[in-house]
């Protein structure tokens, strides 16, 4: 069950609140209103003093704060969980971070860019005030940001259908980050939820940072952001090596935005088991769509994949993608190289076969053998061609791209200096 709080000191809370009565059939018993998945109440006392309030409600599995966002932002939906990385100036316990939702969250802001009204931008804030002790884990879901926007109908009816579209979400469980730096906005994680699976939790701006102060005299506040997260994974902004140090004596993992975005959609013990076994995605690792948890590792064709990527780029990689689990690249992951893991041999023959195809279509034959890929191509002769006077300059280049030239009043065809050539790809 979702509990809704409307707060009558904030005019946008009770807008959302109207709202939500007039886009669902509640009952009303007196005390609270009542549908099929949600409660929801109203309270005197501003949201960030409302510590305990999952108590008013019968058992909440999450706890939505519909409230106004105040700030110079123009018209915005946005959402965040709450807490006080440093001192609690706007509710909330010192150095106290409540429950999170990531789920919930991400479910939110999906609704809120599907119901957004024209000229309202959809965002996400960090952690950065009270109640920091709800009883469930919580959210936030904003209607910014001034008296103009708080009053708009139809803003407080897009925050109204983003928070009945959360009906059946569980509020975490799935792929969530803790996040560390950035501006107050917090562009990264925002792109992060909006592009992969991933959700996330508790975020610390650098100015949440900056109250908190030195990161070793603050491990719980930090273990804390973990553990109300439910996530052992977090992203940081920036060059922050004594809080980088800290969340590894913690026993988590700082990850980068490429490792994120990398492993979206991959079981994580299979990317924990590869980067153990090949590399780590920062240092090349990519996955593969055949999410197996047996396989084999083989060292890569290298210079077999090169010549097929020399025909198409983006074939040679799809043909990496599609038969394996995982491969190292060089080049920002542009390269193919090194070793790979194939669900099973047959996997890896596959392999070699696709890119065999591929190089058919630049050579003349391209056989596949027993441990070789055999390929045979007739191809312009620089020494032929010298050898029949031809000078060395343009009348090359048009005898390499199959016309004839003149030479001493004799004509030189490029049949007359081609010649046959094999080359074998060990596989």
């Amino acid at each position: 069950m979702i509990g809704v709080v409307v707060s009558r000191a904030d005019e946008a809370s009770v807008a959302i609140g109207e709202q939500l009565r007039a886009l669902a059939d509640w009952t009303d018993d007196g005390d609270a209103l009542r549908r099929d998945g949600f409660e929801l109440r109203e309270f005197e006392d501003w949201h960030v003093e409302l510590d305990g309030v999952a108590e008013a409600f019968s058992d909440p599995d999450l706890v939505v704060f519909a409230s106004r966002h105040s700030g110079d932002t123009g018209p915005l939906l946005t959402a965040h969980h709450t807490g006080n990385f440093g001192p609690g100036e706007f509710g909330g316990e010192d150095y106290a971070l409540a429950e999170t939702a990531p789920e919930a969250h991400r479910r939110l802001l999906d609704g809120f860019r599907e119901h957004a009204p024209d000229g309202y931008e959809v965002g996400m804030e960090c952690t950065h005030h009270g109640p920091t002790e709800v009883g469930a884990p919580s959210l936030f879901a904003e209607l910014g940001s001034g008296e103009d926007e708080w009053r708009d109908d139809a803003a407080a009816r897009a925050v109204a259908k983003a928070i009945l579209g959360l009906e059946g979400v569980a509020p975490r469980g799935g792929r969530s980050l803790v996040g560390f730096g950035g501006g107050h906005y917090v562009p990264r994680p925002t792109r992060i939820v909006a592009d992969t699976e991933w959700g996330f939790g508790h975020v610390a701006a650098e100015w949440c940072l900056d109250d908190m102060g030195a990161p070793a005299d603050h491990t719980e506040t930090i273990d804390r952001a973990f553990a109300a997260t439910d996530t052992a994974y977090a992203v940081v902004d920036g060059e922050k090596p004594d809080l980088e140090a800290v969340i590894d004596d913690l026993g988590y993992r700082v990850v980068s935005e490429t490792w994120v975005r990398e492993t979206d959609g991959v079981p994580l013990d299979i990317v924990q088991s590869l980067e153990d076994e090949l590399a780590s995605v920062d240092n090349g690792l990519r996955f593969g769509e055949n999410a197996s948890r047996e396989y084999v590792v083989v060292e890569l064709p290298d210079d077999l994949w090169a010549d097929a990527h020399s025909v198409s780029a983006e074939r040679a990689r799809r043909i990496a993608r599609e038969t394996t689990v995982g491969y190292e690249t060089t080049e920002n992951g542009n390269r193919v190289e090194g070793r790979g893991a194939f669900p099973d041999r047959d996997a890896y023959d596959e392999y070699v076969r696709r890119l065999a195809g591929l190089l058919r279509e630049k050579y003349d034959a391209v056989e596949v053998e027993e441990g070789a890929v055999v390929v045979t191509d007739t191809a312009f002769d620089p020494d032929l061609a010298q050898a029949a006077g031809v000078p060395e300059g343009p009348k090359f280049g048009r005898l390499a791209g199959g016309q004839s030239v003149e030479v001493d009043g004799e004509t030189v065809t490029p049949a007359e200096v081609a010649r046959e050539q094999t080359v074998r790809y060990g596989v």
